[in-house]
């Protein structure tokens, strides 16, 4: 019987994207905890919204607050009339890169929209270290408040009746902590029926096991966490924070509120899933609905490359969470 493979077996095409995208960010992130963010952003395509269909998936982007720059990009199926859950999508990149118009998440909500299909809202919100907790979370919240005030901003198939929060990695931190916004402040129309958690971002001042042994994560390691939650974490805090580690002693008690169901997906070459696998049983603990996916052969972010096909399966997966939520909400 053979052993399970003790390193990633990525495609070449998947070698030379996740080589690119590791050379830059470690290029731009600067020892003295700043980011050259015009290095990153040379390099980091970004595209357009398109009126027109593409792939069979229009999208139009709609300015929050232009003070901050807050704004999401809408993607909508243009092949149906009927009512579609919404899906409020927070992107990756360690809170510190990364945004609503790179080609990489412009791709992925596509086919998101196409694939559910939903009405997918992606949200742009301000980085790290120009901008420090709570300014993330604040976005979020806000571009929630704002579709609970302004939903004709969205097209008539959208229903936010049945509204689901998502995001992979920093943007799966950030999506838990808008939910638990959205438990203790409530809304008036928006109705969030469950949570989709890709790999999130999570993390303490304990090394865990995964952390010690994967030391050269594709994607994300140790080392990288640290600087991003170094710079993401009020001056004075530690990674005990109650945004970082949400399941340790400082953490908020959710016992209590209207939580969603969630789902959460990890992978077994991430040096972070012992932790997301934490949050998964600290929902549990909470009394909450979760549930957990495993792909024990995956990287951190691997749902982005469409050459694994554990990422088709995961779309898949997802798609059947929003449906069978979707069903119990009359």
């Amino acid at each position: 019987m053979a052993s399970p493979p003790t390193k990633p077996l990525l495609p070449w095409k998947t070698r030379l994207a996740v080589y690119f995208l590791s050379t830059l960010s470690s290029a731009s992130r600067r020892s003295d905890g700043t980011f050259n963010r015009r290095l990153f952003d040379f390099f980091d395509s970004k595209l357009p919204p398109n009126p027109k269909p593409i792939d069979g998936v229009s999208s139009s982007d709609v300015v929050v607050d232009p003070t901050r720059d807050l704004w999401f990009r809408v993607f909508v199926p243009s092949d149906t009339d009927a009512k579609l859950p919404v899906v409020v999508f927070f992107h990756g990149g360690g809170f510190s890169f990364l945004s609503a118009a790179s080609k990489a998440y412009d791709g992925v909500c596509r086919l998101f929209s196409r694939s559910f299909p939903a009405v997918i809202v992606s949200v742009n919100y301000r980085l790290t270290p120009e901008h420090r907790y709570p300014s993330q979370y604040d976005d979020g919240f806000d571009v929630l408040k704002f579709l609970d005030e302004n939903v004709a901003v969205l097209p008539k198939i959208a229903d936010v009746s049945k509204c689901f929060l998502a995001g992979d990695s920093a943007g799966g931190n950030l999506a838990h902590h808008v939910a638990v916004r959205v438990c203790q402040q409530k809304l008036q129309v928006v109705n969030v029926i469950g949570l989709i958690s890709i790999q999130p971002f999570f993390g303490g001042e304990e090394r865990t096991e995964s952390e010690i042994r994967i030391k050269e994560g594709p994607i994300v390691t140790k080392e990288i966490a640290d600087w991003h939650w170094k710079v993401f974490l009020p001056d004075g805090s530690n990674r005990d924070h109650e945004v970082a580690n949400v399941s340790g002693p400082n953490g908020v008690d959710i016992s209590g509120l209207d939580y969603p169901s969630t789902i959460v997906f990890t992978g077994g070459f991430d040096p972070l899933q012992d932790w997301q696998k934490r949050y998964y049983e600290w929902l549990r603990k909470s009394g909450k609905e979760a549930c957990l996916i495993e792909y024990p052969t995956m990287i951190h972010g691997f749902y982005i490359f469409p050459e694994f096909p554990e990422a088709a399966q995961l779309i898949s997966q997802v798609k059947d969470f929003i449906t069978r939520q979707v069903s119990y909400v009359k």
